[in-house]
């Protein structure tokens, strides 16, 4: 019974952006877990090792969610490939930072369309599929701490994350009706190559000491959650968010030591 809540056997996961960071650690464990799993990403070399990882029965696509058209064609190719799609992981993004009153137009529009309107798409594509197998579904969004809070210099990157809890409700109170449940990830600080060379400087030490867990987090830090959500132990969950951030969102002042 408890190893059947956590169980993804017989599923099929679409995880964007799944070929470094965040993605892979959940594509990796959604393959322990019993899910096929297809990643995404722009990068091929980094495609190609995430396929050497996955291994058989799996795929690693090349795909731009901001790509209206190639999102419809590699989900279809998904459905028609592996017979179903039942988890989608909206994780692709990137990161533009600098100020408010310097930040460019293309600047601005690159981090929302990528984030933003790529989930959008790519949920949209997604849960169409889902209802056509009449099999329900999961749709996880990667938000962040800054779904929450007010942070400098990212003002494109915090307002595509917040969209992505307005994105989340939406999807969870329209989808309910075809056992679909959507929820979101909300990461704190946990280094990946978007963000490692600021984590490697003063900032990091920094968030180290306003984090109650006194650690960064790391990519499979949020693996388990990432399952929960995906699992049928979350199928009456949905619309929410889920904060994995050590305790960083919450704490009113940095530890002294």
């Amino acid at each position: 019974m408890i190893s059947s809540l956590f169980s993804l056997a017989g599923k099929v996961a679409f995880v964007t952006g799944g070929n470094g960071g965040i993605g892979r650690s959940i594509a990796l464990g959604f393959k322990e877990h019993g899910a096929t799993v297809i990643a995404t990403g722009r990068n091929p070399d980094k495609n190609a090792a995430m396929a050497a990882e996955l291994g058989e029965g799996h795929a690693v696509i090349a795909l731009d969610v901001r790509d209206e058209d190639a999102v419809n064609q590699a989900v279809a190719a998904v459905v028609a490939q592996f017979g179903s799609l039942d988890i989608l992981v909206n994780n692709a993004g990137i990161a533009r930072r600098g100020s408010v009153l310097e930040m460019s137009t293309a600047e601005w529009n690159a981090v929302l369309e990528t984030h933003l309107t790529g989930s959008f798409f790519c949920a949209r594509a997604g849960a169409r599929a889902m209802v056509a197998g009449g099999r329900g579904g999961k749709i996880i969004n990667i938000g962040s701490m800054y779904s929450l809070l007010g942070p400098p210099n990212v003002a494109n990157y915090a307002t595509a994350k917040t969209g992505m809890v307005g994105l989340t409700r939406a999807l969870g109170v329209e989808l309910a009706v075809h056992n679909i449940q959507a929820n979101a990830l909300l990461p704190g600080w946990h280094k990946t190559d978007i963000n490692r060379d600021i984590l490697d400087g003063p900032l990091g030490d920094e968030v180290r000491h306003k984090t109650p867990a006194r650690r960064l987090g790391t990519p499979d830090d949020l693996v388990g959650a990432a399952i929960f959500l995906a699992a049928p132990a979350s199928d009456f969950v949905t619309g929410t968010t889920l904060v994995v951030d050590g305790g960083y969102s919450i704490t009113d002042r940095r530890w002294v030591e």
